[in-house]
Formats: structure tokens, C-alpha cells, sequence
């Protein structure tokens, strides 16, 4: 059995909720990535931000990126899955939130996040199309 573990791209970094945003676009540009998960004080997520957050959720109002904070983006429930979960788990987790990006969670701690491109590398043809269609419906 595949794992989420063995399909997701290590090197994930939380955030601290108390980051700002502009400091959160510069780690997404060194990192190379759209998204990164948003940790509370005690390094438990509360939430995942993307690039398009600060964008629709900041500049796009006026606000400044440097005065705003990750957690002030952060809403909602977040969905997360064990490095343990097969992939069966890891695309209903997915498809079933319709949502692209998937922190990877071992004892309690971040080890990694699955992408669309994670799954298009591990995949057949029909599990990718069936994905799309539902988390693009």
C-alpha cells in the first residue's frame, strides 16, 4: 500500500499566525510553492494560506501585507492527513473538501504536504481524472 508519507513533498515549513503577510510571500518565493500551512503557538495548524489569500484577502482591499498577519488569514477548519493514510484516504480527504494541498501530519508534527503535482507523479491517468473532476466541479 502506497502512503501519504511516500507520495508527499517533504521540506514543508509552517508559518507562525503571527507572521506577516509580506514575510509569508517571501518564504513562498524561496521555497518555490503557492501555499503553506499556519501554525499557532503550540505548532498545531490552524489553517493553510496561498498566495491567492494574499492577494484577494489583502492587497486586493488596500491592505498592507506588512501590517496583516498569516493568521489573520487563516479561517476555517483545516484538513490535514496521517503519513500513515493510503492514497484511497488521501484523494477522499481531497476530493471530498475540494481542496489542491494537504498538510502531512506524523505525531503531531508537519513532515510534509501533498499537491495536484505529488498526485500526477503517483497516479493512474483514471485516479487523476477522477480527481479533477471532483475537486474541480
Amino acid at each position: 500500500m502506497t502512503t501519504a508519507g511516500q507520495i508527499m513533498h517533504s521540506g514543508a515549513q509552517w508559518i507562525p499566525e503571527t507572521e506577516t503577510l509580506d514575510r509569508a510571500a517571501q518564504l513562498m518565493r524561496e521555497m518555490d510553492v503557492g501555499a503553506l500551512p499556519v501554525s499557532d503557538q503550540n505548532e498545531r495548524l490552524c489553517g493553510i494560506l496561498t498566495d491567492r489569500d494574499i492577494v484577494v484577502g489583502c492587497v486586493s482591499h488596500g491592505r498592507d501585507p506588512s501590517r496583516m498577519t498569516a493568521g489573520d488569514l487563516a479561517k476555517g477548519t483545516p484538513r490535514w492527513i496521517d503519513a500513515g493514510a493510503s492514497v484511497d484516504e488521501v484523494l477522499e480527504e481531497m476530493q471530498s473538501h475540494q481542496i489542491r494541498r494537504l498538510p502531512v501530519i506524523e505525531e503531531k508534527r508537519l513532515v510534509g504536504m501533498i499537491s495536484e503535482a505529488d498526485l500526477a507523479h503517483h497516479l493512474s491517468d483514471s485516479q487523476i481524472a477522477s480527481f479533477v473532476e471532483q475537486v474541480y466541479s
